[in-house]
């Protein structure tokens, strides 16, 4: 693991910590990938991490000029709850949707997506497809980039080891223009990309103009569709041209052939998703699919930083990790080079937390920081500092278990009971964000959730169940909703 971690109060601190230790440095923006990797070894060489997690203002969505500004720490949840990107930018909000869960997309960055630089990758095809471009910056200056070129192989980039994405900024899509996402996985959420796609075209009077058609998980890096997208101008989406593009864009790669499928299955495919992308936009439908109100579990602030560290700190071997563990003051002298998971268990006594995966496939790690629903077994230790942590420890109260707690013991929605705390905090967190969640939302919330035991109906009901106990409360009490209803 790491031998320093630096909790940085600005971008300029940051640059110079890479500065100065240059291979051997990593951001953490929202982790995901590398906590794992640093934890499996893949990372060696790796001794300092650079968290820039509580820099205040660097996770800002912003239309200018005609263009969008993304900031590096943006996340896949910020782009499914922005209504200006549903508007200007549909390809990616879908494509942000498909990334994880919702405690995966409330620390997972659209910057970390791109640089990680895996071509199934979900956020990096509608962001070609979209035109856009990076700021990287160092101590020496910054350059912008366009995405069609920051890729020079399978996880490789033209990032130096001195510089951070500051911003991704593209054009906004205007009238005229549409957009689409589609994904091909193994299962309807939590999966990497058999295959998938983005296609934006221009249209005037029905008549394409200008496409882009990108296509994801297919090579070792993102492809472009040029001989498909030349065969679109001039035409109309009528079956003949959908069918004769379908065609040219199945020929264009010479697919990959790994566990998740076959170059022979993945060609087949991806004409199939081709021609399905064309006739949603001929339709007017390609936001289909996508959830108008989805489960988000981020919290009031909605995972945004609205205040940061007063000073930059380091946490190496014997500096203290203060922390507000389910309303009381804890400190602990170890664990900083742990996962907030086994800090929690192992330093903290906190068992309930558990560890089912330890890769952020599981959900049974679910916690709440800082009020933002989150797989604690993804997060670092020092990330704690300075922060409020709730555990499935802390749910219930004096006046009793909280509503989720009863409704799993009287509708007997737990068997072993291992994935049961992960559940609970999601469940927590679903009906702190609505008081009267649909069906709809209970099922999204648990996307991130796996129970080897059931089937989840009866997880389902006890939350049904469970949102009726909360608004029977409300009631009695006079609390109002939640502005997020």
């Amino acid at each position: 693991m790491w031998q320093a971690y630096h909790s940085v109060s600005s971008l300029d601190e940051a640059l110079a910590l890479l500065a100065q230790h240059g291979e051997r440095a990593r951001i953490v923006a929202g982790g995901t990938d590398m906590l794992i990797e640093l934890e499996r070894g893949q990372r060696p060489g790796v001794e300092a991490l650079v968290d820039i997690t509580r820099v205040p203002g660097q996770d800002s969505i912003a239309q200018e000029n005609g263009r969008i500004r993304l900031g590096p720490l943006v996340t896949h949840n910020h782009v499914l709850g922005s209504d200006l990107l549903r508007e200007l930018a549909l390809p990616l909000v879908q494509a942000s949707h498909e990334v994880g869960a919702p405690q995966i997309r409330n620390r997972a960055t659209i910057a970390g997506n791109l640089i990680t630089a895996s071509p199934a990758n979900d956020t990096i095809t509608p962001l070609m497809a979209l035109d856009a471009r990076v700021t990287l910056r160092s101590l020496a200056g910054e350059r912008q980039v366009a995405l069609a070129d920051f890729y020079t192989g399978l996880r490789r980039t033209v990032m130096r080891p001195d510089e951070l994405m500051t911003e991704i900024e593209f054009p906004a899509m205007r009238a005229g223009h549409r957009g689409i996402f589609l994904k091909l996985g193994l299962r309807r959420a939590q999966a990497i990309a058999v295959i998938n796609l983005a296609i934006v075209l221009d249209l005037d009077d029905a008549r394409v103009t200008r496409a882009s058609i990108m296509l994801g998980s297919v090579a070792p890096t993102i492809l472009r569709a040029e001989n498909a997208e030349q065969a679109l101008v001039g035409h109309t989406l009528d079956a003949a041209t959908i069918e004769g593009v379908a065609d040219l864009t199945a020929a264009a790669p010479s697919p990959i052939d790994d566990v998740r499928g076959s170059a022979v299955y993945r060609r087949r495919t991806l004409k199939t998703l081709t021609r399905r992308a064309l006739r949603l936009l001929a339709a007017g439908d390609q936001a289909e699919g996508l959830p108008q109100d989805p489960a988000m579990l981020w919290g009031p602030r909605q995972a945004l930083v609205t205040a940061g560290l007063p000073a930059a700190r380091r946490h190496g071997a014997g500096e203290e990790i203060v922390a507000t563990i389910n309303g009381e003051r804890y400190r602990s002298g170890a664990g900083q080079h742990k996962s907030l998971l086994r800090w929690l268990r192992e330093d903290a006594g906190l068992t309930g937390t558990k560890e089912g995966c330890a890769e952020g496939e599981c959900g049974a790690c679910t916690v709440l920081l800082d009020d933002v629903a989150v797989m604690a077994c993804m997060v670092p230790a020092p990330r704690a500092h300075g922060a409020d942590i709730v555990t499935v420890e802390g749910l219930a109260h004096d006046d009793g278990l909280h509503p989720v707690q009863q409704a799993f013991i009287e509708h007997n929605a737990v068997q072993c009971g291992y994935c049961t705390p992960g559940f609970l905090m999601a469940g927590a967190s679903l009906l702190a964000e609505r008081g009267q969640p649909t069906e709809d939302h209970i099922r999204q919330s648990f996307t991130g959730n796996l129970c080897r035991c059931t089937g989840y109906y009866k997880i389902v009901e006890a939350m049904k169940a469970a949102a009726g106990q909360a608004r029977s409360g409300a009631d009695a009490d006079g609390s109002q909703d939640s502005p997020h209803d």
